[in-house]
């Protein structure tokens, strides 16, 4: 994390909402939490956060198969409980709520019947080895990370580009746990949270439809690594990463400008910015909170 003249700025948060006592499940185990977790059992792990047009709070509960909706005051409500682990979630402008489930692919939510169905489940046959995360681009074009257990020691990653016309590009194959993705916003540049290489690939986007001089943009360290993504109309993106309980804010140079620091765990896991409020919500895992920061004040 490179700064250069200026330490980054501190930006505190404050718990907007934690997911109530009903809904938790604790002590029981699941075959995520056997294989992310060590074994130990989680009572949630929420991810994906997102709103609809009516300001409500989407979000995903990974080993339980759950997806919720959080209204502006703060009350859950579960949308969906079925037999999947969904991951990423976006909701399109046109309302589609869009999952990366890593059991089955992409999926389809429906949150007024509370169905859930497949969109796409494999490439040429083979099965993703895991979806974790999407981005959705303005001409409705799919980006979605296939990260499974890939790592240094296997980086075989994928990175996907569902275009429109149901064309599906693989425009990385060598990624080191390819996790969070974010598209610039002249859309020409594509940037992806590799986590088990604790940095974040800038991949442009070439006039033919492929990719080129992909490079690493920024640099981390910890157990883990960064996760969710998204970047403002200012180019400025926000890194969530998944061990240090901060989300970092990088300048379009790659300089380190901002840290907003957790003030619950240290698994920050995903975010979205809410842009009329000027405020950042951010998925704290461990404790099942979604946290909240006031950007007014950024450099």
């Amino acid at each position: 994390m490179m700064y250069l003249d200026k330490s980054p700025q501190l930006v505190e948060t404050r718990v907007f909402s934690s997911m109530p006592a009903e809904f938790r499940r604790p002590g029981v185990s699941s075959k995520w939490a056997d294989a992310n977790r060590g074994g130990h059992p989680v009572d949630c792990f929420i991810e994906g956060p997102s709103f609809d047009n009516s300001g409500n709070l989407y979000v995903v509960d990974i080993p339980f198969g759950r997806v919720f909706r959080i209204s502006p005051d703060g009350i859950w409500s579960l949308i969906i409980e079925y037999d999947g682990w969904p991951n990423g979630l976006k909701i399109a402008p046109d309302g589609r709520v869009l999952v990366a489930d890593y059991m089955n692919g992409l999926m389809e939510l429906d949150p007024q019947r509370g169905t859930i169905r497949p969109l796409l489940g494999h490439r040429n046959s083979e099965s993703f080895r895991g979806c974790n995360d999407l981005h959705i681009a303005t001409n409705g074009g799919i980006y979605f990370t296939d990260q499974g257990q890939t790592g240094l020691h296997d980086p075989t990653g994928r990175v996907f580009r569902l275009c429109p016309d149901g064309r599906l590009d693989c425009l990385i194959s060598n990624g080191p746990s390819p996790n969070g993705l974010v598209l610039s916003p002249d859309e020409a540049v594509l940037f992806v949270a590799m986590t088990r290489d604790n940095s974040i690939w800038r991949v442009p986007l070439m006039r033919d439809g492929g990719v080129a001089k992909v490079g690493r943009f920024s640099l981390f360290f910890g157990t883990s690594g960064p996760d969710g993504l998204t970047m403002d109309q200012k180019g400025r993106l926000f890194v969530a990463h998944a061990s240090l309980g901060h989300v970092f804010v990088m300048a379009p140079n790659g300089e380190t400008i901002a840290r907003i620091k957790s003030c619950a765990g240290a698994t920050c896991t995903n975010l979205v910015l809410e842009a009329a409020n000027g405020t950042l919500l951010i998925t704290e895992s461990s404790t099942g909170s979604v946290l909240m920061a006031d950007l007014a004040h950024l450099p």
